[in-house]
């Protein structure tokens, strides 16, 4: 027998398992319909006096049979599976035996059930060499046990020629079983050494993608922060004067009526928001016009969820479950006011999301948790909202790409978020359901030398 693999060995045994119950289930569906059927040539070949006894006997063997056929689904069944199979073969041939014993012995005609048996065990049940073995030996022993009485004088050529085809056809089948069992096996470990192939080259194949989906999206950003560098120097001068031109007339209020006072400082109030506005979306720009200019160092984690907490106080407003799980004293390596701004970002696009969706019997809800997995930190955001839709997911990170309603945002929040966690060496990935959930990754190594590799 082929030796099989050891990381294969495993899986062939059960595989073995399953294929030999199938086929002794098989066995058992034959058996139970062709041992009563065969009862026929009893009454209108054989014609003898014993048809009716014998029947009583086909039926028998046709009740256990069907008996065994739901034992093979058990715990001890699936343990005890080979036995069972020989079980099986047992019943038919000892029902074949007696017939030939209560018959004329060496000289029965029922000796070319017992052929049939051998057939049966070589073409459907295809079993193990070693099952196969003792199953021969078996039919040949009931065989012997039912015919010498009868053997000697005039039935003894009649007894050596079934012996001799018995025998001849037995060591066919063991031969032809020894030869299947090395097939079975050579088929099993080529097919599972192609599945691990396989598998093999899709992982191969989606870390390319992934690769290439990073590279793309990298140079996307590095694009924008090329065109952004000579934007941001035109926008700044001119917003400057603007905001010491607000300056100014913020001085000048006192010197209006009291009565056009109030709308004088909502007219400012709205300027200057407008003005605030542009800082902020100027201020994002720059996060891709120079990239990695901060140090980077350990941060413990939990300080950085307490400080994004604390900046969207007032917009929770005691209308979000914040759920925290962060183990004390975790580190991760990275530029702190970076990963504040990171979560702070994921946070509020969460906060945005749970105020589209309408709760029923639920709260809504965002969990933070934390773990470490091979020098990795774990850091994740999830919220019950609405999701993200699946044809958005590739654009998620792209700059500019928002479903927001115009003056809700500009696109820039996870753009600035991914080349950030790129920046620290991480990797940040989402997972969503539409209606259910939408739960960010970020990974980051707690150390220095795993984080500049």
């Amino acid at each position: 027998m082929q030796p099989i693999p050891q990381e294969f060995r495993a899986a062939y045994q059960e595989h073995e398992r399953e294929m030999t119950i199938r086929k002794t289930r098989l066995g058992c569906l034959l058996g139970m319909v062709l041992v009563p059927l065969f009862g026929g040539l009893d009454f209108h070949v054989f014609n003898h006096d014993q048809a009716w006894s014998f029947l009583r006997l086909r039926l028998l063997c046709s009740t256990l049979m069907a008996l065994l056929y739901p034992l093979l689904g058990t715990s001890l069944g699936r343990k005890y599976f080979r036995f069972q199979g020989i079980v099986l073969l047992f019943l038919p041939t000892a029902t074949i035996a007696w017939m030939i014993y209560a018959t004329t012995g060496a000289a029965s005609n029922y000796y070319a059930g017992l052929t049939l048996v051998l057939m049966f065990l070589a073409v459907i049940l295809d079993w193990t060499f070693a099952q196969s073995v003792i199953s021969v030996l078996l039919v040949l022993a009931l065989y012997l046990c039912a015919s010498l009485p009868t053997a000697a004088g005039a039935n003894a050529p009649i007894f050596v020629s079934n012996l001799f085809f018995l025998v001849s056809s037995s060591i066919a089948i063991i031969a032809g079983t020894y030869f299947h069992s090395q097939v079975r096996v050579q088929e099993f470990v080529f097919q599972s050494e192609l599945d691990k192939s396989r598998k093999a080259l899709e992982a191969s194949l989606t870390q390319l993608k992934e690769n290439e989906a990073q590279l793309v999206h990298s140079e996307k950003l590095a694009s924008l922060g090329r065109m952004s560098a000579g934007m941001i120097h035109e926008i700044n001068n001119p917003l400057n004067f603007a905001a010491t031109g607000l300056f100014t007339l913020r001085k000048k209020e006192k010197y209006l009526a009291p009565e056009q006072r109030e709308e004088y400082a909502d007219v400012l109030k709205d300027v200057e928001e407008g003005v605030n506005r542009v800082k902020t979306i100027v201020s994002d720009l720059r996060m891709f016009t120079h990239p990695d200019t901060e140090e980077r160092g350990q941060v413990i984690v939990g300080e950085v969820v307490t400080a994004a907490l604390r900046f969207l106080n007032n917009e929770c407003k005691d209308q979000v479950v914040f759920e925290t799980e962060v183990p004390a004293k975790q580190v991760v390596w990275a530029n702190k006011n970076k990963l504040i701004h990171v979560l702070t970002n994921l946070l509020q696009n969460s906060l945005d999301a749970l105020k589209t969706k309408t709760f029923t019997g639920e709260k809504p809800t965002i969990r933070i948790t934390s773990r470490t997995e091979n020098g990795v930190c774990i850091l994740t955001v999830r919220d019950n909202g609405p999701g993200i839709d699946a044809a958005h997911l590739d654009k998620i990170y792209d700059p500019f790409f928002t479903t927001k309603d115009v003056g809700e945002g500009m696109g820039l929040g996870l753009s600035i978020c991914y080349r950030i966690v790129r920046e620290a060496k991480g990797k940040i990935s989402v997972k969503t359901e539409a209606g259910k959930y939408c739960e960010f990754t970020l990974e980051f190594s707690a150390e220095k030398s795993a984080a500049n590799n």
